[in-house]
């Protein structure tokens, strides 16, 4: 089992697209709010905004007592003659970071303001008002105060590249992209930067120019598929629509963000179960298995029945290598929210490495049942089911797989082998063919290819000089047992058997060095063919079909 695929890596994208998520449900948050102040002036005479507390009846207890400490602190500070402006200003400001990890956007902004008014040349207050106010669509206000941050660290990167999104967001690339191009040259890697101007060259029309940086975003990081929207929009603006419409199919909804350091530390704030998870989460990420079963216990002690949490605290569990205790946190999940379709799925790749297939196809089953478009249940399934005999029952679920995302080449393999044990060969090698080209660096399309154009039983579909071809086009097949044995195929097919016959037996001796007489065993028998002049006419023997 591959451990770093999806046995539940949720990437956290950031606290923003939370707050984002969440602004609607939060507008009622005043009128339940308790009058703590009312206006007041600031020992330099600025005016200081009414603050307010929330309805702590609706927050959890840990939270609960995490804003009404600060609150204290805050009182004791503002309250006490002498305090100097600048301690005032920080227990605003963390107050009002507490508010607005706990989403209570509006809550929040008059703590930010009073931080800003006491301690104008202090960074943060501006930051976390410019995220807000970005959060709640007032651009206006996010590109004032994004602007006042810069104003105290005009290099700070995540600030450049925030006060560009929101000019972006404003209709205003030309001056954005100034913006970006500060960022990029500060940090040539950072992949929002790049990202941003390409969008905003794509925003004046500059089609070779987003070209260019959205091409350099994939040369960096291949899997921001974000970036292949755009990137087809440039395409078509220069009139290359085979380019548009090969980027179009690769389009992702992932987010691209900078790494937000001020904004990371809301992450770190709250004492609740969604602090918790986020923490827990970001952990697993980063493979360190044993902070995050923490953070995932600390999350359940709050909120004993979130099915999420346990869920992952499995997923952390499996990863350290306690499988019954992961295996009765998948259990508990199912037990207590049988429509929680990743517990189905989790449980089902315990049962598959242990080799009990059909009850593993069952839990896929209701995976997918659950959750229709959950790619990685779906691929599971299909490949249990066509290795378990069942190749007519695997291939809806290739076919559902491949219409969300063609490029996936497990799918796309899988399929085509279902369909050679179908003996439908043309259709495989269609199949095939098309996979090579969408996932050139994967041979192992190609391979397959050149053995079903050798050895098909199927005359209509045999092709020897095709399959030589093939193999010609492939780097160094003698690096590799099974592409050694395909190229003896292959040669065998175009009449060559003197050559076949010392393929045949390369691989053999790489078999029988690798330790698997078994398999050494099994190409003996295409050896004796070669060496009586015979081609082979099964591309694959059963028990060796990928």
């Amino acid at each position: 089992m591959r451990r770093d695929r999806d046995m539940e890596h949720t990437l956290v994208a950031g606290l923003w697209v939370l707050l984002a998520l969440l602004v609607a449900g939060c507008a009622s948050d005043v009128e339940h709010a308790s009058s703590a102040d009312a206006d007041a002036t600031s020992p330099g005479g600025g005016t200081l905004r009414a603050v307010a507390l929330p309805d702590m009846s609706r927050i959890e207890e840990p939270v609960q007592g995490q804003l009404s400490e600060q609150f204290k602190v805050l009182t004791q500070k503002r309250e006490t003659t002498g305090t100097p402006p600048l301690e005032v200003a920080h227990a605003y400001g963390e107050m009002g970071k507490l508010l607005m990890a706990a989403k209570y956007f509006d809550l929040a902004e008059p703590y930010f303001l009073n931080a800003h008014t006491l301690a104008p040349r202090e960074h943060r207050w501006p930051y976390y008002l410019g995220h807000l106010y970005r959060t709640k669509g007032a651009l206006e206000s996010a590109s004032a105060f994004f602007e006042r941050a810069m104003e105290q660290r005009p290099d700070d990167v995540p600030t450049l590249i925030w006060l560009g999104d929101v000019h972006l967001l404003e209709g205003r690339p030309a001056e954005a992209a100034p913006l970006f191009s500060r960022a990029a040259a500060a940090q040539p890697q950072n992949l929002a930067a790049r990202f941003g101007l390409g969008r905003a060259a794509l925003a004046q029309d500059d089609f070779l120019g987003a070209v260019a940086h959205f091409e350099g975003v994939l040369a960096l990081n291949a899997q921001a598929v974000n970036v292949h929207y755009p990137l087809a929009l440039a395409y078509r603006g220069l009139g290359e629509t085979a380019k548009a419409e090969a980027h179009l199919r690769q389009r992702g909804a992932s987010e691209l963000l900078p790494a937000d350091p001020l904004m990371e530390e809301l992450l770190e704030l709250l004492q609740s179960a969604i602090a918790y998870e986020i923490r827990g989460t970001r952990a697993l990420n980063g493979a360190d298995w044993s902070t995050a079963a923490a953070q995932f216990r600390q999350g359940l002690a709050l909120e004993p029945s979130n099915p999420t949490l346990r869920h992952k605290l499995g997923t952390a569990l499996y990863q350290l290598g306690e499988v019954r205790g992961a295996e009765d946190a998948f259990e508990e999940v199912v037990q207590k929210s049988p429509e929680y379709a990743r517990a189905h799925y989790s449980l089902g790749v315990l049962l598959e490495e242990g080799g009990r297939y059909q009850e593993a196809i069952a839990r896929y089953s209701t995976a997918v049942a659950r959750e229709p478009g959950y790619v990685e249940a779906r691929v599971r399934l299909a490949e249990l089911l066509r290795r378990s005999g069942s190749s007519r029952a695997a291939l809806p679920h290739y076919e559902h797989v491949l219409a969300i995302d063609p490029r996936i080449s497990e799918a796309a393999f899988g399929h085509a082998m279902a369909l050679v044990s179908l003996r439908r060969y043309q259709e495989a090698v269609e199949r095939l063919r098309a996979a090579a080209l969408i996932h050139p660096d994967e041979p192992v399309f190609s391979h397959a290819l050149a053995r079903i154009l050798a050895a098909a039983p199927d005359d209509r579909v045999r092709d020897g000089r095709q399959a030589l071809a093939v193999m010609q086009a492939m780097s160094e097949p003698q690096q590799r047992l099974d592409l050694g044995e395909a190229m003896a195929m292959v040669l065998a097919e175009v009449g060559r058997y003197g050559e076949a016959t010392a393929w045949q037996r390369g691989a053999i001796a790489a078999a029988d060095q690798m330790g698997d007489t078994d398999l050494a065993e099994r190409m003996a028998g295409n050896l004796r063919l070669y060496e009586a002049g015979r081609p082979v006419r099964t591309p694959w023997r059963e028990e060796d079909m990928p």
